[in-house]
C-alpha cells in the first residue's frame, strides 16, 4: 500500500487540481503519443498563463481538440479555427490555436519518420550522469532549460513546429517524466523514480 503524500514540491500548493496533478501525473514517464501531443500543445497554450488555469480548462481543451487525436487535429481547417476562437472554455488565442493545428500536421510527418512521437521525444532524455541524483528545492527552482530541451526545441523548429521554445520543452520534459524534478524531500520523488526504473524507453 502506497503511503499518503505528506510532503510535496512547493509549486503544487493546495488547490485540489494542482495537488492531484503533482501527485499522479507530473514526472511519471509517458509513452502514449496522444498524451504526449496533448501536453506539448497545452504547454504552448500555457505561455503567459498559470498552469492551474490550463488544468482547469483541460476538459474543454480535450473536447475542442477531439481528445488531441493527432490525425484528427491535423485535418482541422479555417472553420475550426473560427469555431475555437468562439469557445470560451479554452484559451482563445489565434496564434496558439493555429500552432496546435500546424504542429499536429508536423507530428504526422514526424511519426512517419520516427515510428512514434514517444520514440522521438525520449531520444532527448539526458544521460543519468548529467542530472543531480537528489536535487534540492533550490536546485530544481533553477531548472528552466537544459541542453536537451534546447536541442529538442531547435530540432522541432527546423521541422516547422511552433510554440516549442526551450523553456516550454523543458516543462514538457519535466511533466512527461523525461526528467524527474521532484526535489529531495518530496514524497512523490521515490514513486517517480520507481516508475522510471521500470519504464521501457520507446525506440
Amino acid at each position: 500500500m502506497t503511503p499518503p503524500i505528506a510532503r510535496r514540491c512547493a509549486w503544487a500548493g493546495t488547490a485540489p487540481v494542482m495537488v492531484d496533478y503533482h501527485d499522479t501525473e507530473w514526472g511519471f514517464p509517458v509513452d502514449d503519443d496522444r498524451h504526449l501531443f496533448e501536453k506539448m500543445c497545452l504547454e504552448g497554450f500555457q505561455s503567459g498563463l498559470s498552469w492551474s488555469t490550463i488544468l482547469n480548462k483541460r476538459p474543454a481543451f480535450r473536447q475542442a481538440f477531439r481528445g488531441f487525436d493527432i490525425e484528427a487535429v491535423a485535418r482541422f481547417g479555417s472553420r475550426d479555427v473560427e469555431r475555437l476562437l468562439l469557445d470560451a472554455g479554452i484559451v482563445r488565442h489565434r496564434g496558439k490555436i493555429e500552432s496546435t493545428i500546424n504542429n499536429a500536421r508536423r507530428c504526422v510527418s514526424l511519426i512517419d519518420e520516427c515510428g512514434s512521437l514517444a520514440a522521438y521525444v525520449w531520444r532527448f532524455e539526458p544521460e543519468p550522469g548529467r542530472r543531480p541524483k537528489n536535487p534540492t528545492a533550490a536546485q530544481v527552482s533553477g531548472f528552466v532549460t537544459s541542453p536537451e530541451s534546447v536541442a529538442m526545441s531547435n530540432d522541432l523548429k527546423k521541422r516547422g513546429w511552433s510554440f516549442v521554445g526551450p523553456t516550454t520543452m523543458y516543462a514538457f520534459m519535466q511533466s512527461m517524466g523525461i526528467v524527474d524534478d521532484h526535489h529531495r524531500g518530496c514524497d512523490v520523488r521515490s514513486l517517480v523514480e520507481a516508475a522510471r526504473a521500470g519504464f521501457h524507453r520507446p525506440g
